[in-house]
């Protein structure tokens, strides 16, 4: 199913600003949501180049997948994938391959993409190609580098099969750096005469800007619930790119009614404060005490966090007019960045 679907929910932590490619494999829909002042588009484009017959030499054959959705609360989003090369109008007399699936995705566990343990979203759908209900649950867990990926999925009308069937599918992500990761999936419906889905990608965090990309081979021509479980003969290559609007950037209205919030250790005594402003920490480096605390006041529009490289704890979303406070009880030298953000980083320097 399609990745970027826009995610999901979090029980108890505040999402990140933009889905990242680096958590998920290419036909594995992740379990991720946008904020509601969020939308977010993804293009996926796949390809194979037909051999020559007598009558014509080498042509393309495109397979675009399109993704719209936001959220509707930090927990819900609603959106709708569009494919234009999807099987599953096949055996039931469709006259177009463009499939439309209406969705919505509810994030049940887990706390924000990239984090360690487990995270559950369920995502209901309705394809209005093969006039089928469709969903899937969809399952990962993250330690350190690595991302497991689980899905179940069930459609009502499948290929064209009166009966409803389930499909399963499996992946795995291996985060080489901060900015680049591999990945790869299997999938199909529990039907022997239908072909496995497959996919492999390679995943580039785009630096300054908070896009991701990816380069993908796979035999799937439609990103949709029905369409990463049935493979195709071709084998398609292509690439991936998630765009973010945050509204905040555009709609001022999205401000009123905020109200300023301090989290942390907001009662520790401040050594310094570093103010989060044009896409950074204007304070690369800041030097404190032994159980002084320093603290981050984020000014930008769009939410960051201060995410320590070691085993100090960090901070959640510092949503635009909020603030972290974070004390330091030994002394060394602490490097973190912004999450959503890598290119942002600091250091803080305890003595």
């Amino acid at each position: 199913m399609h990745r970027s679907i826009v995610g999901a929910v979090f029980l108890c932590a505040v999402p990140l600003s933009a889905q990242s490619l680096l958590y998920r494999s290419p036909n594995l829909a992740g379990t991720w949501v946008a904020e509601p002042d969020v939308v977010q588009f993804d293009f996926l484009h796949r390809f194979y180049v037909s051999p020559s017959s007598s009558s014509s030499g080498h042509f393309v054959v495109n397979s675009p997948t399109f993704t719209l959705s936001t959220g509707m609360t930090h927990r819900i989003a609603i959106g709708t994938w569009f494919a234009t090369k999807s099987f599953v109008g096949v055996g039931r007399g469709a006259t177009s391959t463009n499939e439309t699936e209406l969705f919505a995705r509810w994030r049940a566990f887990g706390g924000p993409e990239g984090s360690t343990g487990l995270h559950i979203a369920v995502t209901p759908a309705y394809s209005m190609l093969a006039k089928s209900a469709d969903g899937e649950l969809g399952v990962d867990y993250t330690i350190g580098a690595f991302t497991l990926e689980g899905a179940a999925r069930y459609a009502s009308k499948p290929l064209g099969f009166s009966k409803g069937r389930a499909a399963f599918a499996g992946g795995a992500v291996a985060r080489l750096s901060r900015y680049f990761a591999v990945s790869a999936d299997v999938g199909s419906f529990v039907n022997p005469t239908v072909r496995a889905a497959w996919s492999a990608g390679l995943q580039v965090l785009i630096p300054n800007s908070p896009h991701t990309f990816a380069f993908e081979v796979s035999n799937v021509t439609a990103s949709t619930i029905q369409g990463n479980s049935i493979g195709g003969s071709q084998r398609l290559y292509g690439f991936e790119f998630t765009i973010p609007i945050h509204l905040r950037r555009f709609a001022p209205w999205f401000h009123k009614g905020e109200t300023a919030s301090v989290t942390g250790d907001v009662n520790a005594p401040l050594g310094a404060t570093v103010t989060i402003g044009a896409m950074k920490f204007p304070s690369d480096t800041v030097f404190i005490a032994v159980g002084q605390a320093v603290r981050w006041n984020n000014i930008d529009p769009l939410g960051h966090t201060v995410t320590f490289d070691g085993g100090e704890p960090g901070s959640q979303l510092i949503n635009p007019n909020s603030s972290f406070v974070h004390r330091f009880d030994h002394a060394g030298t602490f490097t973190y960045h912004c999450t959503p953000h890598p290119f942002m980083k600091g250091v803080v320097v305890v003595k």
